[in-house]
């Protein structure tokens, strides 16, 4: 690798706050505001702020609507939330989240586990939820969960998140994640979906979105970045985890995320100290240790 096959910036959006916190015990609005107002001030661009899903189902965003109406205090953050139905995409909109990442599951499996529909009908309602979005000013993002490994169904083939994601384009998604929901990813998987994705979209921006379950999160994340993608979501801390994934566990580290790009040249905009303090925060708001090496590196010190 040189320094030419690498961008010169890319640009993290921080999940923290919603993929982050889906797996913890519900936080005091207090707490989550605080930790809003924490990773504002690292340099972060864009941060996922919560999910209009169910609070059966996800509890800890049962209070997605009182945290929509406190996002104004930070203008310069462009915040989204992610939804799962049409319903939720109302409720966001409504409350003035125009910006928003639709979840669906390439695989059968995973989708029925999720939402309990096919991928071909959750699909389907990406045009009624795009019509509600630009309607709004926002954009809509399709997230494609389970994009190379399924818990229920094995390893998802290439062409099978190729055609979900043509079939999103098409119904009015501006921009396809690849997420990879349970961490079982490696760098040549990674380039090869992102290769044959791209040629499937050559004019849709792509994300990703990886789990270090594996430990291999970084290494996908950079393998990614040489592929040419921008665009990479991590979580402070390492927190998160699907709740309907069995075995999946915290997300890839914003803090350690943003060192190897640093220092490998790639500058990300976002102060690495900050968001060590922003980690601190939320250890001590979900009461645990967190996931991230060079947290606690960093902690020990």
């Amino acid at each position: 690798m040189t320094r030419r096959d690498l961008p010169a910036t890319v640009d993290i959006r921080e999940v923290g706050p919603r993929d982050g916190l889906q797996l913890e015990a519900p936080l005091p609005l207090q707490d989550r505001l605080a930790i809003l107002k924490a990773l504002a001030k690292t340099g972060l661009r864009r941060i996922e702020a919560t999910a209009f899903v169910s609070p059966k189902a996800v509890p800890a965003h049962s209070d997605a609507e009182l945290l929509a109406d406190e996002l104004e205090r930070w203008p310069h953050v462009e915040f989204s939330a992610l939804v799962a139905s049409v319903g939720g995409a109302r409720r966001a909109v409504g409350c003035g989240v125009a910006n928003l990442e639709y979840v669906i599951s390439v695989s059968e499996g995973h989708s029925q586990a999720n939402v309990r529909r096919r991928t071909a009908d959750a699909t389907a309602d990406i045009a009624e939820i795009a019509q509600l979005v630009h309607q709004a000013g926002g954009q809509l993002e399709a997230i494609l969960a389970t994009s190379w490994d399924c818990p229920f169904d094995g390893r998802t083939p290439i062409e099978r998140t190729v055609e979900v994601a043509q079939r999103a384009v098409a119904l009015g998604a501006d921009r396809i994640c690849l997420a990879d929901t349970i961490g079982t990813a490696t760098p040549l998987r990674v380039t090869s979906l992102i290769h044959a994705v791209r040629e499937a979209i050559p004019d849709t921006e792509i994300a990703v979105h990886f789990h270090n379950t594996r430990g291999s999160g970084l290494a996908c994340s950079l393998a990614a970045v040489q592929a040419g993608v921008t665009q990479l979501d991590a979580s402070v801390g390492g927190l998160g985890g699907c709740p309907f994934a069995p075995g999946a566990s915290g997300n890839i580290a914003t803090e350690e995320l943003i060192y190897m790009l640093e220092e490998s040249g790639v500058h990300t905009g976002v102060d690495l100290d900050t968001v060590l303090t922003a980690a601190a925060l939320v250890e001590r708001a979900v009461g645990h240790q967190l996931q991230s090496n060079l947290f606690r590196a960093t902690v020990q010190t």
